[in-house]
């Protein structure tokens, strides 16, 4: 019971301690705010038909019913009208949980839940819905990181092209960058196949979106899959300055000369995200997309690197020499 005065602020605080509780102040705990309500004991088991007999301690000393001191009148409503283009707008917010990726909640709201009210009749049919707000910015974000994706490539090929003060070579190294992000994709692929099959067995199961952060994967993925190329193409340049045999020689030259700094990169970026992969811990979820994209990427670009672009290479330099004939291949830069 509680006592009351003559107030109507009084009276709300005290009959919403009896439903929904009373909001009394609040507090923060490291950098997530916690608001601290005032329940009565009878709230947990409480029914809405029952609140009219709750007693009330009154200034008098009575005690009375809920029901003697006010109208109680159930209706579904909102606060206030809002109307777009004349039409009456009702607002629903959704905050999906911190683990769950803003782009995967969103296809869940509009794949799932909004087809689902629909076809129970919970949605009347003339009734409209939209998805705005966070979905908004998250289709912005996308088409700006899908722009990035292009400015990025062309950055690092005008970079590429300082560095080697040729238009061509740029152009081979650059062949292996949709290869290692083909590998990022199969990376998703693969690791969404073994979550199914785990699921199929009866154990755990796990499943990766290709949600925006894991988009930032491949972004990632342009500036690393290039580094391994530019060793291979690099070095064989200078074996052909330095008078090598052949264009063969030259480049199998430089596959075996930087055969171990690339492995041993190649292994440290592994070894470096396979925990974040494999062995996901509290608050990584929302990175795990990136880790796989960009372990797997490295790895499938590590032996495009090894095998492809040896064999584009030389393919590529004969091919100069042939429409070159009085340019000795030792001369060419």
């Amino acid at each position: 019971m509680a006592e009351v005065g003559f107030t109507a602020d009084n009276f709300g605080f005290t009959i919403a301690a009896l439903s929904d509780g009373a909001f009394t102040d609040e507090f923060f705990v490291e950098d997530d705010k916690v608001d601290i309500f005032l329940f009565s004991d009878v709230v947990r088991d409480q029914k809405l038909d029952q609140l009219a007999a709750q007693p009330i301690l009154t200034p008098s000393g009575e005690v009375l019913p809920l029901g003697a001191l006010a109208e109680l009148v159930q209706t579904v409503d909102s606060d206030s009208l809002r109307r777009v283009d004349g039409r009456r707008t009702v607002t629903l917010l959704i905050i999906p949980p911190r683990d769950v990726a803003l782009e995967t909640a969103v296809a869940r709201v509009r794949d799932v839940m909004v087809p689902a009210m629909q076809a129970s009749g919970e949605v009347q049919k003339g009734v409209s819905m939209s998805i705005s707000g966070a979905a908004d910015q998250l289709d912005a974000t996308r088409e700006s990181l899908s722009s990035n994706l292009l400015v990025s490539v062309v950055l690092i090929y005008l970079l590429l092209v300082a560095i080697f003060s040729h238009w061509g070579f740029p152009l081979l190294i650059l062949a292996t960058v949709p290869l290692g992000i083909a590998g990022g994709v199969v990376g998703l692929v693969a690791i969404n196949g073994v979550g199914s099959l785990m699921e199929s067995l009866g154990f755990a199961s796990f499943h990766q979106p290709f949600d925006m952060i894991t988009m930032l994967g491949f972004v990632i993925l342009l500036g690393t899959v290039v580094n391994n190329p530019i060793l291979i193409v690099d070095h064989a340049r200078h074996n052909l300055r330095q008078g090598a045999e052949s264009i063969l020689a030259a480049v199998r030259g430089a596959v075996e000369a930087r055969l171990r700094p690339i492995l041993m990169s190649t292994a440290t970026t592994i070894f470096g995200l396979a925990p974040l992969v494999f062995i996901p811990g509290a608050g990584t979820e929302l990175y795990r997309g990136v880790g796989i994209v960009v372990l797997a990427g490295i790895l499938i670009s590590t032996l495009i690197t090894l095998s492809f672009l040896p064999c584009l290479l030389i393919t590529a330099l004969q091919w100069r020499d042939r429409h070159k004939p009085l340019q000795h291949p030792s001369a060419g830069q």
